[in-house]
Order: structure tokens, then C-alpha cells, then sequence
């Protein structure tokens, strides 16, 4: 489960600006269907109690996973300052009831930029998932952003980068929507607790074993209105000798003098990206 904003600009713009003005958010329409969609995932976990019990699946499974990205880009924003990065995980499935918890890394960029230390995301996560119905599930769960000594929390307006986040996903057939407040800071900014992500998916398979990914979302920042953006992705994915190769373009309408590299790069531009992971 990858993680994190690409927020160098961003958070050397709040450390350089003691008394931005903040946007108070006051509750609307879009938000509270955003706030159902998460509510209605947990009440599922809650009163189902079997997971895809037609699936023919050993009760325990544990899988391992191995890839690597020509740019690590999470919600739409780079992490490896549109550079490569190395990435790997492993997950731990209990069948029979849905549980599933697991850990994920990889290789970044951006904590350097605003001084701080490291140079990897390490992602713990663990919930549950199951049927409600025939062609409609959910998944809920928790996961926290680990910035190994980040330092950011040392810094003139700044506040430590780990991060953690409640989630929930509601899946009919194709359509996946999913849902995921942060119970925290937002990777490293102030007064950022409670901010939100919507992301609207899926995966339609096209022929000879090629399947088209659409996916659009829009990430909300509490209290500083100018940091929320929305962000687009179309891509096309294919296993080659046992890999999972995703090529795809992703784009977004976040600020361009806010989320852009030391050396003026915009981070959240629409580029190519080629990805490729090996799971065991």
C-alpha cells in the first residue's frame, strides 16, 4: 500500500508562513456522502462474518511482493522526485474470516527536501474484507506511513511525517470507491488532521489477458484549502513471464508553485509511468 504527498514546496511554504490564512472547512454534501461511503464499509465488517467463502483458497496465505516504478507517484504526486524507485512488500490473508494485515517500502525522495532525514516509506496496514452481497463487497481497515527518523517534527512549522489512516472501500462488480481519513497529521503538515481521499476505480479487462485501469481522485488537506487537488490516472496493465507490468499516464490539478521540487519541478504533472512487481 503505497503512501505520502510529495510536500518539499508545501511544507517549506507553511514553515516560511507562520500566519497563513486557513480555509475553515464547514461540512457539505460531497463530504458527508465521502464520510457514508467509510461508515457503510465498517458496518459491513462488522455484521458479516464470512469472506468470499466460494473461493477456492488455502485458510492462510502468505505472499510476497517485489517491484520497481520509473517514478513513485501516490495520489498523483511523486515521491521520488520523478525518478525511479525500488519497492517491495508481503501480506498475511486469513481466508475464512477476511482479516489480512501486511507491510510495504519503498525507496523516496521528498523528506530530504524539506531537511529532514531518510530516504524510505515503510507502510504497516491490517484490516478486513468480505462479501455484503453477489457482486458487492467491502474492505476497511487501518494504515499507518512510517518515516523512519523523518525529523520533520524538529522543524520551524513542521510536524513529524508519520501518518496514520482509517479507510474503507465498497466494491460492485467493477466499481470500487474507497474512502480514507487520516486519524493524524497529513504527512508532515500542521493542523492537517482529518483530512480526506476519494478514490474512484476500475479494472476493465480488454483482451488476451490486457486490462484498462481507470482511476480518478481528489485529496482534501484540513484547514488549508490551497494544498487540496484532484488527481487522474489511464492505464494499461499485462503479466509478462510471471511480472505485472502497468503502463500508464497520471496527472493532477495540484498547485504548481506548491508541489514542486527544490529545483522548481512540478511534482504532480502529467506523465508516463511504467511499473512492474513480482509477487510470490
Amino acid at each position: 500500500m503505497p503512501g505520502g504527498l510529495h510536500v518539499a514546496r508545501v511544507l517549506r511554504y507553511l514553515a516560511g508562513s507562520p500566519h497563513i490564512q486557513k480555509i475553515n472547512v464547514i461540512p457539505h454534501e460531497s463530504s458527508i456522502m465521502k464520510k457514508r461511503l467509510l461508515v457503510v464499509a465498517i458496518a459491513a465488517a462488522l455484521i458479516t462474518g464470512i469472506a468470499f467463502a466460494d473461493d477456492p483458497k488455502p485458510d492462510n496465505e502468505v505472499t510476497v511482493n517485489l517491484g520497481a516504478t520509473t517514478d513513485y507517484r501516490y495520489r498523483g504526486i511523486s515521491q521520488s522526485n520523478l525518478d525511479p524507485a525500488l519497492q517491495g512488500g508481503a501480506d498475511y490473508t486469513n481466508n475464512p474470516t477476511g482479516l489480512y494485515a501486511g507491510t510495504w517500502l519503498s525507496t523516496i525522495k521528498w523528506i530530504s527536501d524539506v531537511g529532514g532525514s531518510g530516504n524510505v516509506e515503510w507502510d504497516l496496514y491490517a484490516g478486513k474484507r468480505g462479501e455484503i452481497a453477489t457482486d458487492f463487497s467491502y474492505d476497511v481497515g487501518v494504515l499507518e506511513y512510517v518515516y523512519p527518523s523523518n525529523g520533520l517534527g524538529s522543524k520551524p512549522g513542521l510536524v513529524d511525517a508519520n501518518t496514520t489512516e482509517l479507510y474503507g472501500q465498497l466494491t460492485y462488480k467493477l466499481l470500487n470507491a474507497k474512502y480514507s481519513q487520516s486519524l493524524t497529521n497529513l504527512f508532515g503538515i500542521p493542523d492537517s488532521k482529518g483530512s480526506g481521499y476519494l478514490d474512484i476505480w476500475s479494472s476493465i479487462d480488454i483482451a488476451d489477458g490486457y486490462a484498462l485501469g481507470l482511476h480518478v481522485g481528489h485529496q482534501t488537506i484540513k484547514n488549508t484549502g490551497a494544498l487540496s487537488y484532484s488527481d487522474w490516472k489511464v492505464g494499461v496493465s499485462k503479466d509478462f513471464v510471471g511480472i505485472s507490468f502497468t503502463l500508464g499516464v497520471v496527472g493532477t490539478n495540484a498547485s504548481k508553485t506548491l508541489y514542486v521540487m527544490p529545483n522548481g519541478d512540478f511534482t504532480g504533472k502529467t506523465s508516463l509511468v511504467l511499473s512492474g512487481a513480482k509477487t510470490f
